[in-house]
């Protein structure tokens, strides 16, 4: 299933923007294999948990290292790494940027950490240019702080990258005011999404939108009760987020 949906939304896009696939997966030699597959799908980059299982597997940094080696050997696109508290796995500064300087692909980081802002910030002084792509996730509910911060992109949920990039453009084109405006006017969505909804968001819009049939979660996940949908729904269709039209 993961390859079907790779491969259908690689040859949908056909090149015309980049497209990054997360390979995770605890095992060196899957996780190596999952990016080669994706590489030759057509992925520009792969995104990458360091390796976890549960609560009772975690890796040490040298095996962290060896992980990344084997999958930057197998492959000849960036990797990005995903440093976000679901892999329990904590990634320190100084690790980041002597892997960064250290292994080929390795240039790209998505930070999703308490304290995103300070870590991108000092993620950037340590690894100098060797670290390509500092970026901000968590549904960007800290965009604006983590651009101050030096982030150049950020990989959010999937529901409104119309509203997102409201905020990155004028941002990176020095208009910092009309960032901070835009961030304002998307923030009481980002906040619904980071802590109403969550996962479950772009299903909603989409759902909302007429683009998929249906929002349901996978068992043993809880349907969003209708209310929550509602208010999602009504706060994006304020901002006039496209997903709400796609279809029509």
């Amino acid at each position: 299933e993961r390859e079907l949906l790779m491969d259908m939304a690689l040859r949908h896009v056909d090149g015309r923007v980049p497209v990054i696939v997360t390979t995770t997966h605890y095992a060196s030699r899957l996780c190596a294999e999952r990016s080669r597959r994706a590489q030759d799908a057509g992925a520009a980059m792969v995104m990458i948990m360091p390796p976890y299982h549960g609560a009772t597997i975690r890796v040490a940094e040298a095996g962290i290292e060896a992980f990344f080696r084997t999958v930057s050997d197998a492959i000849s696109i960036p990797i990005m790494v995903q440093d976000a508290p679901v892999s329990g796995t904590a990634l320190s500064v100084p690790f980041l940027a002597r892997l960064a300087r250290e292994i080929e692909n390795l240039a790209y980081f998505k930070i999703e950490v308490p304290g995103t802002a300070a870590k991108l910030r000092e993620l950037i002084a340590a690894g100098g240019a060797a670290i390509e792509g500092p970026w901000d996730g968590e549904e960007a509910i800290t965009l604006l702080a983590d651009l101050d911060a030096g982030a150049t992109g950020a990989m959010t949920g999937g529901g409104y990258p119309d509203g997102i990039q409201q905020i990155i453009r004028p941002y990176f084109a020095g208009d910092r005011e009309a960032a901070k405006a835009a961030y304002e006017r998307w923030l009481p969505l980002i906040n619904y999404e980071n802590r109403q909804c969550g996962i479950a968001s772009a299903k909603i819009l989409m759902k909302a939108g007429g683009i998929i049939r249906s929002d349901m979660l996978r068992h043993p996940q809880r349907a969003v009760p209708e209310q929550l949908k509602e208010g999602l729904i009504e706060l994006a269709r304020e901002r006039g987020v496209l997903a709400l039209s796609w279809a029509r």
